[in-house]
């Protein structure tokens, strides 16, 4: 049991937290958490977890995801009240998407001052107040929010937030303090912890449904988005797609990496070349792997699902074709589909040999254009991103982790970074952009020997608090590598132009407005700043050369920001004012 009776409101909130394992605290608070800065202050024999400043709350928030992303482990955030947990939200919004685990902690005042004991100032009701707290503003963009509204049950709610943060489907659990509850002493002991409840295996007799559908498959399929969350889960993948010599398709929206991009069973990330073939379709843990949704593949076709959350219900649509739908833990559960799909033929023969030598060749074949096509720009001026990915994957140190906050550039991403191994990709931004930086910072700050590189196109960079992300990477000693995709544009918004006004006067006039980051500040200057190393790269010949110094230097303890000009945008924006 927890013991946290006698305790001030501070120390039981580091005492529990360390208790249901937390071992990081990443921060970005105000002066409400004055009484925990003293309680991490006095000399403690307990483990209690390391407080981790960041200067800001999407980078808070955005390193406990990438950490969390890293490890598997749960963090906790602490951030301002009102108006930071407001800043918070867009990254807390994708950490609920992509069910990230995190326990997210705001201050508040429910007395005012009226209450005895110490003050906590008039700014609470001058400024910071808001009806319903910090709770009720965040609660669309969390799994589970609550304001805490009696210092008895304070411990038993720290503790239930962990357990709610890591359950199944997981996600950030939001809880605000006040700061009177911070000052006062606790009168209970939260109640003895078992740990957090594992998500159960899929239904069994689904399982067996599902094995036989595909042992009898004639051409199945599988696609996944974000079922290699682990590198134990990649290898059942592995293992599932070599017993049915069936091709792994991922798509351009993957969060993590689901199947090894060099394995000849990687089917790329278009699932809908597929569908005219495929009489099965394998949805582990896929979000949305085509748009529309209702245009899947050809009737008779079947569609089966697993995952933690298989139906996406915090979606208001989602659309997707499902004969068999399981609710199940991936892991255990591939286990399960192995050991039964095992009893049912042997690895490597029959029609699965068959299937696996076509897709082979189809690899191959993909993996030779592909490269083809990147040594074609090696002289291309401006540079290409097909050939900055490329040259990155031909230097890639074998333990590099990847982060990617890129958009239009993030197909030559996953085309080309084949060397970059289980559990070591992540995506930076799901729907918004901002996080990327401080995704990098928690996966480095996970695995602080590793080498992390940060992918960002200059638009998702200004998105960014760019600054704090440096100050972190200077204060903590958290050298990452960012490698900077300068288009000086949003060719996102500049594409969608074309694509429904084809003979619009944007494109008869090349006035494509509001599409331009111009002119382009030299970005590489902004890391000597921060102790760092920063270039601006214009020539393919430099890029390789570039990239090496990048990883130097941070080899070497120091962040490192290299600006590679790419085709700009391409605009010719009038100004209002004239």
């Amino acid at each position: 049991m927890i013991e946290t009776r006698g305790l001030t409101g501070a120390e039981t909130l580091i005492r529990v937290l360390g208790g249901m394992g937390v071992e990081r605290i990443f921060a970005s608070p105000g002066s409400e958490w004055t009484p925990v800065w003293e309680a991490l202050a006095e000399p403690k024999s307990e483990s209690i977890p390391l407080y981790m400043t960041s200067r800001h709350e999407e980078i808070a928030v955005g390193m406990a995801s990438g950490y969390a992303k890293a490890t598997g482990k749960l963090p906790a955030v602490m951030i301002h009240t009102t108006v930071g947990s407001l800043h918070a939200t867009m990254a807390l919004r994708g950490a609920l998407h992509e069910q990230i685990p995190m326990v997210v902690l705001s201050g508040e005042s429910v007395g005012f001052g009226e209450e005895e004991g110490p003050d906590v100032g008039g700014q609470w009701l001058g400024h910071l107040a808001d009806i319903g707290g910090p709770a009720r503003l965040v609660e669309r963009c969390v799994k589970w929010s609550f304001g805490v509204n009696a210092k008895a049950i304070l411990p038993a709610t720290i503790q239930r937030a962990c357990r709610l943060a890591m359950a199944a489907p997981k996600g950030p659990a939001f809880i605000s303090v006040p700061m009177e509850y911070l000052f006062d002493r606790m009168t209970k002991n939260p109640p003895s912890d078992a740990g957090s409840a594992p998500a159960p295996t899929a239904d069994p007799a689904g399982i067996e449904e599902l094995a036989d559908l595909l042992a009898e498959a004639r051409n199945p399929i599988i696609v996944s988005e974000e079922a290699g969350r682990s590198p134990s889960i990649v290898e059942r993948i592995v293992e599932l797609a070599e017993l049915l010599g069936a091709p792994v398709v991922e798509t351009r929206s993957t969060g993590y990496l689901n199947f090894p991009r060099n394995h000849p069973l990687h089917g790329g990330h278009e699932p809908r070349e597929y569908l005219q073939e495929a009489d099965v379709v394998f949805f582990l843990g896929a979000l949305a792997p085509w748009h529309p949704a209702s245009r899947g593949p050809l009737p008779g076709t079947k569609v089966a699902v697993l995952d933690e959350n298989p139906l996406r219900a915090e979606l208001p649509y989602w659309g997707f074709q499902a004969d068999l739908c399981l609710t199940g833990e991936i892991e255990s559960s591939l286990e399960q589909l192995l050991h039964n799909l095992k009893r049912r033929f042997s690895k490597g023969g029959g029609e699965s040999s068959q299937r696996a030598e076509k897709w082979r060749k189809r690899f191959e074949e993909r993996k030779r254009k592909w490269k083809e096509e990147a040594l074609r720009l090696k002289e291309k001026i401006p540079i290409d991103t097909r050939w900055v990915t490329y040259e990155l994957n031909q230097i890639l140190p074998q333990d590099a982790m990847i982060v990617d906050e890129t958009i239009t550039h993030r197909l030559a991403v996953h085309c080309y970074l084949d060397a970059v191994g289980p559990g070591s990709f992540f995506s930076g931004s799901i729907g918004g952009l901002g996080t990327g930086l401080a995704t990098a910072l928690g996966v480095k700050a996970a695995f602080p020997k590793r080498p992390v590189i940060c992918l960002i196109g200059d638009g998702s960079f200004n998105y960014n608090p760019a600054l704090a992300a440096l100050g972190v990477c200077q204060e903590h000693q958290l050298p990452i590598l960012i490698v900077l995709f300068n288009n000086l544009g949003y060719l996102s918004q500049k594409s969608g132009v074309p694509r429904y006004f084809p003979d619009g006067w944007a494109v008869r006039t090349k006035n494509f407005v509001g599409t331009s980051i111009a002119p382009s500040p030299d970005y590489g200057t902004i890391a000597p700043a921060f102790d760092g190393y920063g270039e601006k790269v214009e020539k393919p010949g430099e890029v390789r050369g570039a990239l090496q110094r990048g990883l130097k230097a941070i080899a070497g303890g120091q962040v490192a920001l290299l600006d590679i000009r790419l085709e700009p945008v391409t605009q010719t924006e009038k100004r209002l004012d004239k």
